[in-house]
């Protein structure tokens, strides 16, 4: 009896400590968080050396500072709109983001936005592990592996603790990045930086100004940046009480990702133009060294330690998109070991691609050609969920339906949902315009017609929206309210609010 009774304190030990949620639905007596928590949670997100690594893309294109601050501003605005009105769904539903996209695209058929999403949650872990690895080997000669595995080890443990230490981890974070970053924007301000020579012999830098092709290209690459976010946001949301006021969490959602990915952006736009920075752990060492001696390797070890939050959030998004992908073949019980052995399998794959391109020498470009694509994969996605969530059913979901592998309302293949999705991502196609630098990838017909400004996200938006609007004409919404009707009266905790709602 002693035995049992210690056996149960020890599980009850661990699962105060661990989270026990998974893919599976948030009640509202676990619902603890608070909206004052989102608006600085999404403000470290991307208050980050990663996201200066955008700015470089505007003087790389032939942008000065302030065309890339401006382009980078407003597409950081215009990606965050989408993110922020996602977050809405986590309180609301309580469930993670991938899970709702079930009622659009299917038990089964969700796999194809999956696979997506999983390459844009370990592929920004990548990209991170890259650029550390390169910065890291350069400045101080230091093993690649042996950093990677020192950055992924922690952030691993911190993802498998889960939600509330995440939290508590993005709060310190923000203690720690604030004044540095707050000493490295008033030294670019301050002209305490000087610029970068020219090279002796080198071919001369073109000078920067202005042009249409690489102010839409800073613009795309900003907003995928937070668009990117999207999938992410009801997972940090849905543990938020169901009554929080939706208008307040877009609003703090919106303030926190893009004012900080606004500022990260001029940095970047600066040390590019300035510096001609293509190492962004590279030119941070250089900013802090030119205020005080060994400044730089300060600014360096706390610009990479308060980061590895945001490396644990990636994992941990991850890891939920795995462990949807094989529940809709193979149901699953959604347990902590079950979380536990998807973030290792998370882990391993971004190590084993991370050590693969970091050997091919071709970080920066990766990166370039990575927020592209990313933006193409994820645009109809987010167009169909939000058209369906604010548009067509109103917020109205019968959420018990979401974990029912046959006989649910949703269907195992969303037609409608898979189809817009395809309709958007074929009309993208003519307008793609991937670029390496000022080397030409791909450019689609339509694009180059245009002058290769990229207008595909644009396109598959407005094109995946209303295919699926139009194909929802024929959905059954009043059959579907009868079911969710009853689930309300006889499981109230899964109530969804009136069709007002939204």
């Amino acid at each position: 009896m002693q035995s049992d009774v210690n056996a149960a304190k020890a599980i009850s030990s661990v699962q105060g400590t661990i989270e026990g949620r998974s893919i599976d639905f948030v009640p509202d007596s676990e619902r603890n968080d608070k909206l004052s928590s989102q608006g600085p949670f999404w403000f470290v997100g991307n208050f980050t050396f990663f996201t200066m690594t955008i700015g470089f893309v505007g003087p790389s294109v032939g942008l000065t500072a302030l065309w890339t601050t401006l382009a980078g501003t407003l597409g950081i605005m215009f990606g965050t709109l989408f993110m922020a009105f996602h977050g809405s769904q986590g309180p609301h539903l309580g469930l993670p983001q991938m899970i709702q996209s079930r009622a659009q695209f299917g038990y089964r058929g969700v796999v194809l936005v999956l696979l997506a999403t999983l390459f844009v949650f370990a592929g920004f872990n990548i990209v991170n592990l890259v650029l550390m690895m390169q910065g890291l080997k350069t400045l101080f000669s230091w093993n690649p592996f042996q950093v990677a595995l020192a950055v992924t080890v922690p952030a691993t443990i911190l993802a498998i603790l889960g939600h509330d230490w995440m939290h508590k981890t993005f709060k310190w974070s923000l203690y720690l990045s604030l004044p540095l970053y707050g000493l490295v924007t008033l030294a670019v301000l301050m002209g305490w930086v000087p610029d970068a020579k020219p090279i002796t012999g080198a071919t001369p830098v073109a000078a920067l100004g202005f042009n249409w092709t690489g102010f839409i290209a800073q613009f795309a690459a900003a907003a995928s940046y937070n668009i990117a976010y999207a999938p992410y946001v009801s997972d940090y949301s849905r543990y938020l009480p169901k009554n929080t006021p939706s208008g307040k969490l877009i609003t703090a959602v919106f303030l926190g990702a893009s004012l900080s990915g606004a500022w990260m952006i001029a940095v970047g736009g600066w040390l590019g133009a300035h510096l001609h920075a293509t190492d962004v752990l590279v030119s941070l060492n250089q900013v802090g060294a030119s205020i005080a001696p060994k400044l730089g390797t300060l600014v360096v070890a706390v610009a990479i330690l308060s980061f590895l939050p945001v490396i644990a959030m990636n994992i941990y998004s991850a890891k939920l998109t795995a462990i949807t992908s094989v529940d809709s073949f193979r149901k699953i019980a959604p347990t902590a070991k079950v979380r536990i052995v998807a973030i290792i399998f998370v882990v391993l794959l971004q190590l084993g691609v991370a050590m693969t391109i970091y050997n091919s020498g071709s970080g920066l470009s990766v990166l370039n050609i990575y927020l592209v694509l990313m933006l193409y994969f994820l645009v109809p996605w987010t167009a169909v969920n939000l058209t369906d969530y604010f548009f067509v059913r109103k917020g109205r979901y019968a959420v018990p339906h979401f974990f029912m592998p046959g006989n649910n309302i949703y269907g195992t293949w969303g037609t409608r949902g898979l189809l817009a999705y395809a309709i958007g991502f074929v009309a993208m196609i003519p307008f793609f315009c991937v670029f390496n630098g000022s080397e030409e990838v791909y450019v689609g017909s339509l694009a180059r017609a245009m002058g290769s400004v990229d207008l595909a996200w644009l396109v598959g938006l407005i094109v995946s929206g209303a295919a699926y609007y139009l194909l929802s004409n024929s959905l059954d919404l009043d059959s579907e309210e009868r079911v969710i009707e009853h689930i309300e009266k006889h499981m109230p905790e899964f109530t969804t609010g009136d069709k007002k709602r939204v």
